[in-house]
């Protein structure tokens, strides 16, 4: 089974077992053909009663017209897990519609349930950076270049755009994923799942690994990637789900309008 049938199948068990309220709003940033700059990098579903879901619009320039085409009043009303269900459709539009509703079925089930969420674990500070270690990045976390660096250890940045190896000249980056088979620990953006790599990325891991998933849209229970074998999942969930669509209408910073969260396959029980 693939892992977005792994999601969709994990929100028709949270449907049966839990009632998910309809859609209250969407908020849906202008297209910039080219791609979106950083503050319309998201859109974003709530739901009535508080909860909301993120996804990074990853919509080529192809796909224009039907992003346009789509009027954020037209959702108000409807169930999510529709949208949720089309995770794996391979449509673009429908794939970040998707990954917005799952997230918001899943904080919706996780204020219903009272699921206590993690938020004082460091995601980040899990890999406990040493020197010796090779860690591998799918994306770029700036943040822990530094560390890296600073501990002794090595790094290689996997990159699927060609742009960043000419952008940054004095980092390791490169577009062969076979490179993380000699790494010990693993740090991948969530983005991964969204854009159909991480399978081909984990399949790369050594099974050894250490490997964590992070991202603002990693705001879902973490069951189909633990089942992947990864150990940590670090994202974000939504306070408020109006305050949050008014913020990225506003293009404000997210600030206190989300908690950030951190599962670890450890000690992770489980919802469903």
């Amino acid at each position: 089974m693939s892992l977005k049938n792994e999601f969709t199948k994990m929100i028709t068990q949270l449907a049966e077992k839990f009632a998910i309220p309809p859609i209250e709003n969407i908020f849906l940033p202008p297209f910039h053909p080219g791609g979106q700059p950083k503050d319309a990098q998201f859109m974003a579903i709530s739901l009535e009663g508080g909860a909301a879901g993120v996804s990074f619009v990853l919509v080529p320039d192809e796909k224009m017209k039907e992003y346009k085409a789509l009027q954020s009043q037209e959702f108000a009303g409807k169930n999510p897990q529709e949208f949720a269900l089309e995770f794996g459709s391979h449509d673009p539009v429908k794939e970040i519609l998707s990954l917005a509703a799952i997230n918001a079925i899943c904080q919706h089930v996780m204020r219903q349930t009272n699921f206590a969420i993690d938020e004082a674990t460091d995601s980040m500070g899990l890999l406990s950076v040493s020197e010796g270690d090779r860690i591998g990045m799918v994306g770029f976390f700036f943040g822990l270049i530094k560390t890296i660096e600073k501990a002794g250890a090595e790094m290689v940045i996997i990159e699927k755009n060609q742009k960043y190896i000419q952008k940054y000249p004095h980092l390791p980056v490169t577009l062969d994923a076979s490179q993380l088979s000699t790494c010990n620990k693993i740090l991948c953006t969530s983005t991964t799942i969204l854009n159909n790599s991480l399978d081909e990325i984990l399949a790369h891991c050594a099974p050894e690994a250490f490997v964590s998933i992070i991202g603002p849209t990693a705001g879902y229970f973490p069951d189909p990637l633990f089942a992947r074998g990864v150990d940590v999942v670090g994202g974000r969930i939504v306070k408020n789900g109006t305050t949050f669509l008014q913020q990225l209408a506003e293009k404000k910073r997210w600030g206190e309008a989300t908690r950030r969260t951190c599962f670890q396959k450890k000690t992770y029980t489980g919802v469903i």
